[in-house]
């Protein structure tokens, strides 16, 4: 039997934003989310790539189409749970339909039967789909439905080191204006040979540290000047990332 546990928005956000050559979420055992939440709020809105779970009298009902054991994330979500403690009440009805509202502690609950079906732990968000939304409104969609090609063509994120603050993604990500924009970046360190278009010309704005990006890179004699840009970039409540031309993060 697996453990549950809490997560917090920014460990899904990076989840959902892994990579290896393509997402990550091309991989089928690679996540499943699952949204407890009433169908009209899911359909009003919900997480890529969630699915909704439905109740048939006052049983919930597990996918049959994903092994779970074999599924390395599984995160439930609600409304707004943020703690273990909330007491589970449901309604008792024979209907299919009666999922249509769902009562407080449905992502406990659900998360406590998905424990018996993996050996990985089962993740619940922190403030569920509220704080989520709020944070990365850019992931939210009403798309249900996603074709293995649609999971090829999704560009992912660069990864969160520090909430809200910094975040470390590849040369691409940092030239793209919608990921500046949904990022709200104010400033970058640019690790590479390459010039940036970014913030040319604005020394407050911009750090290149020159060096081939290769595992044989000598970063350490830039760590001074480095930290201390990212620290007043930060103070400045500026977000700021660090860049790479082929970087990469895997959890």
């Amino acid at each position: 039997m697996a453990d549950l546990v809490m997560c917090e928005p920014t460990e899904l956000y990076n989840i959902l934003n892994q990579v290896t050559n393509v997402s990550r979420l091309t991989e089928t055992n690679y996540l499943c989310l699952f949204d407890v939440r009433s169908k009209r709020e899911y359909d009003e809105s919900h997480v890529i790539t969630a699915r909704r779970v439905k109740k048939k009298g006052n049983k919930y009902l597990v996918p049959e189409s994903v092994d779970l054991e074999c599924v390395k994330y599984c995160v439930v979500y609600d409304n707004n749970t943020s703690n273990m403690e909330v007491a589970s009440k449901h309604k008792e009805e024979d209907s299919e339909e009666s999922d249509e509202e769902m009562a407080p502690g449905a992502a406990i609950e659900y998360g406590k039967i998905l424990t018996n079906l993996t050996h990985h732990p089962v993740y619940l968000l922190k403030g569920g789909y509220e704080r989520f939304s709020a944070l990365y409104h850019f992931l939210r969609t009403q798309k249900i439905i996603w074709m293995p090609q649609e999971l090829d063509a999704f560009q992912p994120y660069p990864v969160e080191i520090v909430p809200g603050r910094v975040f470390l993604g590849n040369f691409s990500q940092a030239c793209d204006p919608k990921i500046q924009k949904d990022l709200k970046i104010k400033a970058h360190v640019n690790v590479s040979m390459e010039v940036g278009t970014f913030f040319v010309g604005d020394a407050d704005r911009l750090l290149h540290i020159q060096i081939e990006d290769s595992p044989e890179a000598r970063i350490f004699p830039f760590f001074r000047h480095l930290c201390h840009f990212i620290g007043e970039s930060v103070a400045a409540v500026q977000p700021l990332w660090p860049t790479s031309c082929t970087s990469t993060i895997r959890p």
